[in-house]
């Protein structure tokens, strides 16, 4: 596989595209909680598995050991960051969310988004 590696870290632990999902979803899962009791099973859980999808998809297509198979499961993940986008956007609205804890996800967000499409065209 291609694309941003970190040196000395087997498997797709060294991809650095599944290291920022993997920050974005731990701090979205230390957010949620803040959310109000009835979107527990709406809004905080939608969003805990769009988040998960990103970092679950990079993991799977990576294990395939295809590049055709890897680069549709990064389309997948960074679907499915356009939808933890569109989640944070709904939480901040709802004033779920602090202006600063929204920036600081939608920070995550965006790096990871950048990180992952460069690892997706460099699969092309």
């Amino acid at each position: 596989m291609t694309g941003k590696l970190k040196e000395g870290i087997p498997g797709y632990q060294k991809l650095i595209a599944w290291e920022k999902a993997d920050l974005l979803a731990k701090a979205i899962y230390k957010t949620a909680p803040l959310f109000p009791k009835h979107e527990l099973y709406g809004l905080t859980s939608q969003l805990r598995r769009a988040t998960l999808s990103v970092v679950l998809n990079i993991i799977e297509g990576h294990a395939r050991q295809n590049r055709n198979e890897f680069r549709q499961f990064l389309k997948i993940a960074y679907s499915s960051l356009a939808e933890t986008e569109y989640l944070l956007d709904f939480a901040r609205e709802q004033n779920y969310l602090t202006a600063s804890k929204f920036e600081e996800l939608e920070s995550l967000r965006k790096d990871c988004g950048q990180v992952l499409w460069r690892l997706l065209k460099s699969q092309l």
